[in-house]
């Protein structure tokens, strides 16, 4: 089943919609929950959390990329479902240093969570991140956009660890330098 016809079954409030979103794009999900949360109880609710949340905008939204959209809610729930489980308290996992690590070339305030969830998703931001090359690319999605560890990246790739942050590094500078000369720092 194609994803306008799935959009098309989410319209008519058909509840197959769900099974089938489920389906094709559950694993994808998935993997980006447990990126972020690292608890697979966590991250399966945030995936159900997922459909509910498609359910309930479309209508009014469609989509231009059904994948895209159910990543961009799976990614919210699952930092938002993280910010809840660690308030309080220093959290577990790659995401506080991810933040941080993004905090340094996109925060120009106090908080650097809420920036960063605001700036990655504006328009500028998804630009850099496409004229990138595209191993650039893939490396700075897999740390970025799915949480993964160097290691994991350095691992995936065949890099060293030390070329993973080099490369992680320079990409963070390139975007700073984006941002501010665009307007947006």
């Amino acid at each position: 089943m194609n994803d306008q016809q799935i959009i098309e079954m989410y319209w008519n409030r058909d509840e197959q919609a769900i099974r089938s979103t489920a389906d094709k794009y559950g694993s994808y999900c998935y993997a980006i929950a447990f990126g972020i949360l690292h608890n697979e109880e966590d991250s399966k609710e945030s995936v159900n959390d997922t459909y509910m949340n498609a359910w309930n905008r479309m209508p009014p939204d469609r989509p231009a990329v059904l994948k895209n959209f159910l990543g961009r809610l799976t990614r919210w729930i699952s930092v938002d479902r993280w910010r809840k489980k660690t308030a309080g308290k220093r959290g577990g996992g790659e995401l506080p240093q991810v933040l941080e690590e993004l905090s340094e070339c996109i925060s120009k305030d106090g908080d650097p969570v809420g920036e960063t969830e605001k700036k990655l998703l504006d328009e500028t931001v998804g630009a850099f991140v496409k004229g990138l090359g595209d191993t650039e690319q893939r490396v700075f999605l897999s740390r970025y956009w799915y949480a993964e560890s160097v290691k994991e990246i350095a691992n995936r790739f065949c890099f060293s660890e030390s070329k993973v942050k080099s490369m992680l590094m320079r990409t963070r500078k390139k975007l700073h330098e984006r941002l501010v000369k665009e307007g947006l720092l």
